[in-house]
Parts: structure tokens; C-alpha cells; sequence
């Protein structure tokens, strides 16, 4: 293999100072698969259930697998079967595929495919933290470098953390044996329409949690005026209500309506700090057109935030 070395222009970021993961594209059947996740610490490659039904593959070319993947906590966790598919890194000519064997596995995750190091020793790539960059040769010798999409990865990280886990039994489905063992989906053989060919930027299987509701009726409970106020429900008693009223009436000065209510938040109780990098070059919006409704809002939104000094004019 030709020797690879990283240099500080291999980095395409936004943030040098980071330590983001490694999310790449790959192609898959005519679509390119975002979110992938490139992970030196498994063992194996991991389809999740969510884009293996994205990519309309029949489920008939599956393959039974009679064993659980274990997870980093050493929990087992059941498969669906595996796959073999070919899978395309890079672009057009600088580009290499592979035929990669799958785990399908059924997760509440971020992320599309995670990428083990089986593939990554048989592409031969070595990755570069770092420099948010991957380098592998080509069939033909030379070089080919993958970067990390840094707001994407972040994205993915952020949404990792409020993705829930799934509740599954360790058991195995049964599925049908394919009609021609372990033979790899082509891209050639599989091809599609250009309108089918469709980039998945979105298959997080996360589940919207739904805000809570109240179980009963609820009565306004005025603090300065209808505008002002606070809600209680039926179901109390009246006593319990009229005490609750006069605590939340006493102590008013603590809640907050619209922005004048809170000119000054001492920085000691929040902060919130925007990750710039200071060197890139200040592009202007495009000009929206908005109907005439919209842009009084805004204009009414504005001028709150200005007078309170949470914004100011450039």
C-alpha cells in the first residue's frame, strides 16, 4: 500500500478545534447514504433496520444470522440477518467499491450505516480525527481522501443524545433463505431511474415524544391582568387552589411574559456561547420577500429584543 500522511490542509471543517466523529456519505444502489458513521472501535458493519426499508431492497435477500451483535456495555443486542451489498466511497472516478457484508439490526440512532473495521481494512483507509478525513487507495495506486460533513456530524452527536433506546427481545426472526446465497446487490444491476435516485439526508428513527397535556379542565388564574396569567385545575379544591394562587401571586416577579420582563440574565446562571470561526468570510442572507403580515411580526419581534438590548442594529 502506498504510504499516507495527513497535512493540516487535508482538514475541510468549519472548527479546528473539535472532536467530532467520523460521518461520511457512501453510495448504496444509486443513493447516497448520509449519515454514516465511521467507527474504529466495532467489529462488524451495521445496516439499521430504518434504511434498509428506505433502500427498498426485498426482504428475501437477507440472510438468517443466528447470533446477537454485543454493544459497548456488553449488552446483546438481537439482528435481523445480514446482507451483502456493494458500497461505493468517493466520487465518480475517485472513487472505490467494496461488497460488504451487513449486520441489519432494529435501533433508535442518529446515524444510517455504521462503518467497523472489516470494511475499513478491506478498503485499506486510514482515518484521521484530527483532520476530520479518511485516506485509501485506489485500484489504480493513487490516493483518495473522504471528509467529514463537521456540521453533520454534529447534528448526529446532538441528536444521539435524545434518541431513545430500543425495547427488543434478544431473539432472532425467522427469514426466508435468498435464492442465490450471499451473492452482493450491483449498483449496475440494480439501477434506477434518476428520479428514484434519491438522497437520504433524513432517516433518524427517533420517535417524536408528545408534549404533556393535562388530564382535566383547566380555569385561568389571573395574576396582573387577563393577559397574565396561570392555569389550575378543576379537580382541586378550592382551598388548595385559592393557597396555590396567592404563593404564585406573591412571588410574580419571577415569571416572565415577553422579553422586557428579562433585560438582564446575569451570565453566572446561563451563557450561551456560539462556536464561530473567526477567520471564515461574512456572507450576507439572500433578500426574502415576505407578504405583508409576516414582515410586521417580525418587525414587532424586532423591535422588543431591541429595546431590551438582546440584539442591536449592525
Amino acid at each position: 500500500m502506498p504510504p499516507i500522511t495527513f497535512t493540516d490542509d487535508d482538514f475541510k471543517g468549519v472548527d479546528p478545534s473539535q472532536d467530532d466523529q467520523m460521518v461520511i456519505s457512501v453510495d448504496i444502489d444509486n443513493f447516497t447514504i448520509m449519515k454514516t458513521l465511521v467507527d474504529q472501535g466495532s467489529s462488524v458493519d451495521i445496516l439499521y433496520w430504518k434504511t434498509f426499508k428506505a433502500l427498498r431492497i426485498p426482504i428475501e435477500e437477507m440472510m438468517p444470522y443466528n447470533d446477537h451483535a454485543v454493544s459497548f456495555s456488553r449488552e446483546r443486542v438481537g439482528t435481523k440477518g445480514y446482507i451483502e451489498l456493494y458500497t461505493t466511497f468517493g466520487l465518480d472516478k475517485a472513487s472505490k467499491t467494496l461488497r460488504i457484508r451487513y449486520l441489519v439490526i432494529d435501533a433508535n440512532t442518529s446515524y444510517n450505516i455504521l462503518l467497523g473495521r472489516s470494511s475499513l481494512n478491506k478498503l485499506g483507509a486510514i482515518v484521521s480525527t484530527p483532520h476530520l478525513a479518511m485516506k485509501f487507495p485506489s485500484l489504480s495506486g493513487n490516493i483518495l481522501t473522504i471528509h467529514v460533513d463537521q456540521k453533520i456530524a454534529r447534528e448526529c452527536y446532538a441528536e444521539s443524545l435524545r434518541v431513545e433506546p430500543t425495547q427488543q427481545k434478544v431473539t432472532n426472526s425467522y427469514l426466508p433463505r435468498c435464492k442465490m446465497p450471499g451473492r452482493g446487490r450491483s449498483p449496475r444491476r440494480h439501477a434506477q431511474s434518476a428520479e428514484h435516485a434519491v438522497a437520504m439526508a433524513d432517516l433518524d428513527p427517533r420517535e417524536v415524544e408528545p408534549r404533556l397535556t393535562a388530564k382535566d379542565e383547566l380555569r385561568h388564574v389571573p395574576f396582573i391582568d387577563e393577559e397574565r396569567y396561570t392555569s389550575i385545575g378543576t379537580t382541586m379544591a378550592v382551598a388548595d387552589a385559592e393557597l396555590i394562587h396567592q404563593a404564585l401571586k406573591r412571588n410574580v416577579d419571577l415569571f416572565a411574559w415577553m422579553a422586557t420582563d428579562v433585560p438582564v440574565v446575569n451570565p453566572k446562571i446561563i451563557t450561551h456561547c456560539l462556536s464561530v470561526y473567526k477567520e471564515a468570510r461574512s456572507v450576507a442572507q439572500k433578500k426574502r420577500n415576505h407578504a405583508e403580515e409576516k414582515r410586521l411580526a417580525t418587525r414587532v419581534e424586532a423591535e422588543k429584543l431591541l429595546k431590551v438590548g438582546f440584539i442591536r442594529e449592525a
